[in-house]
C-alpha cells in the first residue's frame, strides 16, 4: 500500500515548481487563509515508508522533546507574514505498535466543516493559523486501520516531551490553560488497532463532589490539574476502560459552545465541562467520538 512519505511547505511561486519538479503533490489550500500573510501550501508523496505520526509547534519549548525523539522540521513558517506565532510543522517515521501509517491528508478552512471530517480521520487540534486571527484551519490526517485511543496523560512544563514521543503518545497541540496564564499544559494519547484494549469513558472534575462521582464508577484519573497555575478551580481528566461500552477511537478539543453544537449533530459527545473553568482564559472542552 502507499503511504504519506514525505511533506513540504512552500511559500511561493518558486517553491511550488521545484515541489512539481520533484514529484511532490500539492493541497490547495492556503494554510493562511483569512490573514495578510503570503499563500502557504502543503505537499506531500507517496511511498512504501510511512509517516506515522504529524505534530505541530508555535514556540520554543515545544520543539526540544521533537528534536531528541528525531521528528524532521519542514523549515517553513506556516504564519509567514500573518502577524501570528510561528508554527512549525514535525513529522515522524515510527515502528511501534502505536505507530500506524498515515495514508491520506485533509486541510480544513471553516469550524462547520470540521465534524464531516471527524468520524474516519485524526485532527490535529493545534490551529495552523494560531495566534494570527485568520481562519480556523486544521490539518487532519486517515490512517492505514482503524485506531482506537488506548492510553491518555497530561504534562506541564514541557517535562518528559521526549519521554512520551519515544513512548508513542502523541501529543494534542493546544495548550489548556490557553489565555488563562500559569504553564502550558497538553494533553497526550496512544493509539491501538485492538478495540479491546481500548479506552471506553472519559469525565472531566471541576470539584471534589465530581471527582468522588468519578471515582466510585471505576474511572482512573490523569494526574495532572489542566487549570494548574490559573486562578481557577482544579480541573482533571479521567478515563475507563470498560468492555460493556464501545471503545472512544479519536479525541479532539472544541472551543466554544458552537462547534459543540455542529459536533454533536454529527454524533460526537462534547464533555460540557470547560477546562478553563473559573479563569478568564479561552473556553476548551473535550470532545470524542465511539
Amino acid at each position: 500500500m502507499s503511504y504519506i512519505s514525505e511533506l513540504q511547505v512552500s511559500l511561493n511561486k518558486s517553491e511550488e515548481f521545484e515541489y512539481q519538479e520533484q514529484g511532490f503533490i500539492k493541497i490547495f489550500v492556503n494554510l493562511n487563509e483569512g490573514t495578510k500573510g503570503s499563500p502557504v501550501y502543503l505537499w506531500y508523496k507517496k511511498g512504501n515508508v510511512a509517516i506515522t505520526r504529524i505534530q505541530i509547534s508555535f514556540n520554543n519549548e515545544m520543539t526540544k522533546g521533537l528534536i531528541d525523539t528525531g521528528f524532521h522540521k519542514i523549515e517553513k513558517n506556516l504564519n509567514e507574514g500573518a502577524g501570528g506565532d510561528n508554527i512549525y510543522l514535525w513529522y515522524y517515521k515510527g515502528s511501534l505498535k502505536y505507530d500506524v501509517p498515515i495514508t491520506e491528508l485533509h486541510v480544513s478552512t471553516q469550524a462547520a466543516e470540521e465534524p464531516n471530517f471527524f468520524f474516519g480521520w485524526e485532527k490535529l487540534a493545534c490551529d495552523l493559523n494560531h495566534g494570527a486571527r485568520g481562519n480556523w484551519i486544521h490539518l487532519w490526517v486517515k490512517r492505514e486501520k482503524t485506531t482506537y485511543i488506548c492510553d491518555i496523560k497530561a504534562t506541564a512544563k514541557f517535562e518528559g516531551d521526549d519521554d512520551n514521543f519515544k513512548d508513542g503518545y502523541i501529543r494534542m497541540d493546544e495548550n489548556t490553560n490557553w489565555g488563562a496564564g500559569g504553564p502550558y499544559i497538553f494533553i497526550w494519547y496512544r493509539q491501538t488497532t485492538d478495540p479491546k484494549d481500548a479506552i471506553s469513558q472519559l469525565g472531566i472534575s471541576t470539584n471534589n463532589d465530581e471527582s468522588k462521582t468519578l471515582q466510585a464508577q471505576g474511572y482512573q484519573i490523569v494526574n495532572q490539574d489542566l487549570n494548574e497555575g490559573t486562578k481557577g478551580t482544579e480541573v482533571y481528566l479521567w478515563c475507563k476502560k470498560a468492555s460493556t461500552s464501545a471503545p472512544i477511537k479519536a479525541i479532539t478539543l472544541v472551543i466554544d459552545k458552537f462547534d459543540k453544537e455542529i459536533y454533536e449533530k454529527r454524533g460526537a459527545s462534547v464533555i460540557m465541562k470547560n477546562l478553563n473553568n473559573g479563569n478568564q482564559g479561552v473556553p476548551l472542552y473535550l470532545c470524542y467520538h465511539k
